[in-house]
């Protein structure tokens, strides 16, 4: 679609947005460029300026756009995807990472399966209270932080993790000795969440805003649970993919 036809029975604004869209899906507008005023829009398509504001309006909400005040409306940087099919769960890991040194930690620390339930149901605990490395990173592109993540690793079965990852100890020298432990399957879930003020400050983004959470539990080739992960993806800066075949 490239013009706006007045006497079809679609809305004029989602008609122009659509044609926004295409623009911004073939590279015309460009990630970060400018975009034609309203006044320029309205003259192009020969369209209210209401009209096209109701379009330029969702596309800012759906985060396709972006407004500077004083200076226009801009693209917005594509989506990172994260395609299902290849989401094996060990993405986010930080026992199953070729390079742990390289993730960019924000924090490690320490927390008990009586202050996070979940780890309790996670790692099979029942009366005891186990000890846990709790480590924080972040994703970026561009720069551009998309994702937060925390590990939770026992202390039992990786007691000297936190200073492994502290001292950018490379991935073989963390699982030496440890070839029993070594993660080989995972269990997933996703869900959408929404921003707390603490994830808000490490995403940058507003308190309230969309998130894709996703929860991985590694096992070990016995069964054993040796890893919990929580990721937390930036909705309006990643996309999920699916892709399937019928056999």
């Amino acid at each position: 679609m490239s013009r706006i036809n007045k006497y079809s029975t679609v809305p004029l604004y989602c008609q122009l947005k659509q044609i926004l869209l295409e623009k911004i899906e073939t590279g015309e507008y460009a990630e970060e460029s400018k975009i034609p005023s309203e006044q320029d829009l309205c003259e192009q398509y020969g369209i209210s300026r209401p009209t096209v504001r109701q379009a330029i309006n969702e596309l800012t909400n759906n985060g396709q756009l972006y407004k500077l005040k004083g200076k226009g409306t801009f693209v917005s940087k594509r989506k990172s995807s994260v395609h299902i099919n290849d989401y094996s769960g060990f993405t986010d890991s930080i026992l199953d990472s070729l390079d742990p040194e390289k993730k960019d930690v924000l924090s490690v620390s320490s927390v008990t399966s009586d202050e996070f339930i979940k780890l309790k149901e996670v790692f099979a605990i029942k009366n005891e209270n186990y000890d846990f490395t709790c480590i924080t990173y972040v994703n970026k592109r561009n720069d551009e932080v998309f994702s937060v993540n925390t590990s939770y690793i026992p202390k039992s079965l990786f007691p000297e993790i936190a200073d492994d990852i502290t001292g950018k100890k490379p991935s073989f020298e963390i699982l030496r000795g440890k070839y029993p432990l070594v993660p080989c399957s995972s269990k997933s879930t996703l869900e959408v969440i929404y921003t707390d003020q603490v994830d808000a400050g490490l995403l940058q983004v507003q308190p309230g805003q969309a998130l894709i959470e996703v929860c991985n539990t590694l096992y070990s080739k016995s069964g054993q649970a040796v890893e919990y992960i929580v990721s937390k993806y930036r909705a309006d800066k990643c996309r999920l993919m699916f892709e399937n075949y019928k056999k």
